[in-house]
């Protein structure tokens, strides 16, 4: 068995969310390998809804041009009922949100984010595959083998598991992945129509019984390119029953959930369905792919263990309604990335890895209840208000509150608090760009912010001193940077200076008087203070950074 070079990083499973993963640790220079046992990408449009969140943190990562140039928009929703229109559902987000919904096919959003990762100089390795490892106190072992049936091991720090809902490494970790299976059979397939139906807006029709019960829907997702979508539906009685005498009898314990082999649909077959529920007559043509898939609805019972951690569908798997599931394993890795970073380098807190599972295992769970209760009663059964519904949809109330790696809730409640995701918002200046600035113009491409707020009566005075401090706590790794109010006063500061000019933060933020925010680098405030506090900024650095060897001055850490 052969012995090669050692990452400090293994990450198995080049879907979305491990190439999330693998670019967020190479954007920080942390040596990674990612392996794949498939030969190369699915030509396959499995996931296409693209939350506004998601859209967030690609632009924060530096590549949400090339999927804006790629995608297409999802302005809203058309719903029939035995053929009568209901009302338009309309896609829409507070104004200070900069990104709407999309769509796109999976493969698309691979390749963007494999081009991402290969600008780091690094590649998928295709027909890899993980047979075991074992981990110890120090780093993970593990055994991989090739195309050619070639065995490796390979020593790493942490290995990653983002292989889907069949996950080798949540097996070999033992975790448990409880739930359950829907048993209903759908149809997917990638085609284009002919109807005059407003472009952008997905399709859903569907049938309602005698006794009240809808017995036969389609579902239309908009796609890049003319007429173009995936549709959804569920499979014929005549297929399903071929399909059953192909399928081999499961395994102990095996999940299903997802595409599976056997009979693809025909094209006959979705004109069939399109001819009971089609809003408009029309004929399917050049159909691109189709298959079958089935349901699951499981999540594991942690996020991972020791030195070995899961993200996407490794972790919970749910019905699409929503298009939940890509986004919400984009947003696992995300989080996990710049822990692990830390970790890597030496300077994370002890337990700022546990705070992954603290993190994201109470919004699997969220999602996996959400999903389950659309896709069985109906959005509707949703009792929110419909613009809390939609932000929830978008991902964007998403928050860690509860994290035991955040700060305490502010006394000064207006605004996102600690654990809330940091909202955007326009109107920021400058003595030289003659262009206003959005603040997440100054977050991209960074990791730790702190974001120090001077309000009209007063000035930037201390915060230098503040600056100081957390850059000398986290090793380095918080920029500062001041936003002033309109007759704030920058003093003789050296930090980079932006104006409020339309008091565009101050209202987003909810804050009339100086204050400070310390921006994590998954977009989330892990601290809120005001007035700005030097020894509550210390605690909380404290949280995240492991001890320094030499501390700040006693007048630097005391400052109040």
């Amino acid at each position: 068995m052969a012995h090669t070079r050692t990452p400090d990083v293994l990450v198995v499973g080049a879907g979305p969310v491990g190439l999330t993963a693998a670019a967020e640790l190479r954007r920080r220079k942390i040596a990674c390998r990612i392996v794949d046992r498939l030969p190369a990408r699915l030509p396959y449009a499995k996931a296409v809804g693209i939350q506004p969140r998601t859209l967030e943190i690609w632009d924060r990562m530096g590549l949400v041009r090339a999927v804006l140039d790629a995608a297409v928009p999802m302005r809203g929703q058309l719903t029939y009922l035995n053929g009568v229109e209901q009302p338009r559902i309309d896609l829409a987000l507070p104004p200070e949100v900069p990104y709407g919904f999309a769509a796109l096919p999976q493969y698309e959003t691979e390749r963007i984010l494999e081009e991402f990762l290969t600008g780091f100089g690094t590649r998928i390795e295709r027909g890899t595959e993980l047979l075991s490892f074992a981990q110890d106190a120090d780093g993970v072992t593990s055994r991989l083998v090739d195309s050619s049936g070639a065995e490796e091991e390979v020593r790493s720090r942490y290995l990653v598991g983002c292989d889907g809902a069949h996950s080798a490494v949540r097996k070999g970790l033992g975790l448990g992945f409880e739930g359950g299976a829907f048993p209903e059979e759908y149809m997917l397939a990638d085609v284009e129509v002919g109807w005059d139906l407003p472009h952008g807006y997905g399709v859903r029709a569907m049938h309602r019984a005698a006794d009240g019960s809808v017995d036969d829907v389609l579902v239309c997702i908009p796609l890049p390119g003319p007429g173009r979508y995936r549709m959804s539906m569920a499979v014929p009685a005549e297929l399903s029953a071929t399909r059953q005498a192909d399928r081999p009898e499961p395994g102990r314990g095996q999940v299903a959930h997802g595409l599976e082999g056997g009979p693809a649909p025909t094209l006959a077959h979705i004109q069939t369905v399109l001819d009971r529920l089609s809003p408009r007559p029309t004929t399917a043509r050049a159909m691109r792919w189709s298959s079958v898939f089935r349901i699951s609805h499981r999540l594991v019972d942690r996020y991972g263990r020791g030195r070995v951690l899961v993200a996407g569908d490794a972790a919970h798997i749910h019905p699409p309604t929503g298009a939940q599931g890509m986004n919400t394993g984009i947003q696992d890795a995300y989080n996990l990335a710049w822990k692990l970073a830390l970790a890597v380098e030496g300077i994370a807190a002890d337990r700022l890895l546990d705070s992954y599972d603290a993190e994201r295992h109470p919004v699997g769970a969220e999602v996996v209840g959400r999903t389950v209760r659309h896709a069985t009663e109906g959005v509707q059964a949703d009792p929110a208000d419909p613009a809390i519904l939609m932000q929830r949809e978008a991902q964007l109330l998403v928050g860690y509150r509860d994290s035991p790696i955040v700060g305490q809730p502010d006394d000064d409640p207006p605004g996102p608090q600690a654990g809330d995701r940091a909202p955007d918002c326009t109107g920021l200046a400058t003595e030289i760009a003659r262009y206003p600035l959005r603040l997440y113009d100054l977050l991209r491409g960074r990791e730790h912010v702190l974001l120090l707020y001077g309000d009209d009566g007063g000035a930037a005075w201390g915060f230098d001193e503040l600056a100081a401090i957390a850059t000398t706590l986290s090793h380095g790794r918080v920029e500062t940077c001041v936003l002033l109010a309109g007759r704030a006063s920058a003093g003789t500061t050296r930090l980079p200076v932006y104006r409020d000019a339309r008091g565009e933060f101050a209202r987003t933020y909810g804050t009339r008087r100086s204050a400070a925010f310390l921006v994590r680098p998954d977009g989330y405030l892990g601290a809120r203070l005001t007035p700005p506090d030097g020894r509550r900024l210390t605690g909380h650095l404290a949280q995240v950074f492991q001890p320094v060897r030499q501390e700040p001055s006693k007048g630097l850490a005391g400052l109040g």
